[in-house]
């Protein structure tokens, strides 16, 4: 059995679910897109006790606020497209012996339902779980006003990275602990960071199949821990239409339109591990054309000047994700 691991949002689907429900609230978007820099700030601080992705924690008082529900989470669920090459790839894969698993740090009732469309298993997703239904009790009249005030003060704060940082940890550190919110906040556990590292390493152990034979795919802030892992273990750690944080820990990278053009790659990898891999990538490096919207590989192992990567990743990463694209 060849194992393999898909982020979802971004390898899987362009959609941010928790972009799409902040939305739902007035000026949402912005509220969400000076969090979500905020999780990027503190990932790159390495603050204690704080994993890229806990945005997911930190958008619950939003949330329940605005009476945000998990009908509206299933909605987003049901509207959710997926990135062209998707469906075919996961299906070629589970008929040519690899087994399939997600570690994404969306919500589960949307990683659920996309998994579940894929053909992915239930019992290979890791995912948040997230009652936010059962949180609604937690309000009160001065909590609500605390957070209409918040809101205000983060749209203030929203092109100020010393700004946001300084009224973020105000906010969430100082503020919200002693009220509901915090206590909601608190409840949710997104996995990131190091909680993909785990539940990876609970995959591993389940099947008895060590690090070095894994494959895994990821993109942004929430997954270069999982890429790291992978790749320091002598797995192959992909990096797919991916950011700047993602793509320094990653062994080799797609930029493109399809993730369909993994498959090459990937039966090289099934074929002779990681040297026909890097042969087969290196071999397509060659052959792109400058420009192409398809088959960008790069064999990053070893390092080097990825300036130049980055920027071709962005602008396939928008290209693909559209606003998502821009979120850490």
């Amino acid at each position: 059995m060849n194992p393999i691991c898909f982020d979802l949002e971004g390898p899987l689907s362009p959609q941010d679910n928790a972009y799409d429900l902040m939305k739902l609230i007035p000026n949402g978007d912005q509220i969400f897109e000076v969090i979500s820099r905020y999780d990027d700030l503190l990932t790159m601080e390495d603050r204690e006790g704080y994993e890229p992705g806990d945005t997911l924690s930190l958008i619950v008082p939003f949330l329940l606020l605005h009476d945000i529900s998990e009908a509206d989470i299933a909605a987003s669920a049901a509207s959710a497209t997926l990135n062209d090459g998707a469906f075919e790839i996961i299906a070629s894969l589970r008929s040519n012996g690899w087994e399939v698993f997600c570690i994404t740090t969306t919500y589960e009732q949307y990683a659920c339902h996309i998994t579940k469309k894929l053909g992915i298993e239930r019992n290979n997703v890791a995912c948040t779980k997230f009652g936010l239904d059962g949180l609604k009790n937690m309000l009160c009249k001065d909590d609500t006003t605390l957070l209409e005030q918040a809101e205000m003060e983060i749209l203030d704060v929203k092109d100020d990275d010393s700004a946001i940082k300084q009224r973020l940890d105000y906010f969430f550190w100082k503020l919200l602990p002693d009220t509901r919110f915090g206590q909601a906040i608190r409840q949710v556990k997104p996995v990131g960071g190091r909680r993909k590292v785990a539940a990876l390493v609970d995959f591993s152990k389940r099947t008895k199949i060590a690090l070095s034979l894994w494959v895994a795919v990821g993109d942004s802030i929430t997954d270069f821990r999982m890429l790291k892992e992978v790749d320091t273990s002598g797995g192959l750690a992909i990096a797919f239409n991916a950011n700047q944080y993602a793509l320094p820990y990653a062994t080799m990278s797609l930029a493109s339109i399809n993730i369909g053009d993994l498959m090459p790659v990937l039966k090289a990898w099934q074929e002779g591990g990681r040297n026909k891999a890097e042969e087969a990538v290196k071999a397509a490096e060659k052959t792109t054309f400058k420009d192409s919207n398809r088959n960008n590989f790069h064999w990053l192992s070893g390092g080097g000047d990825i300036y130049h990567v980055i920027s071709l990743h962005r602008r396939l990463r928008r290209l693909v994700r559209e606003e998502a694209g821009k979120l850490g």
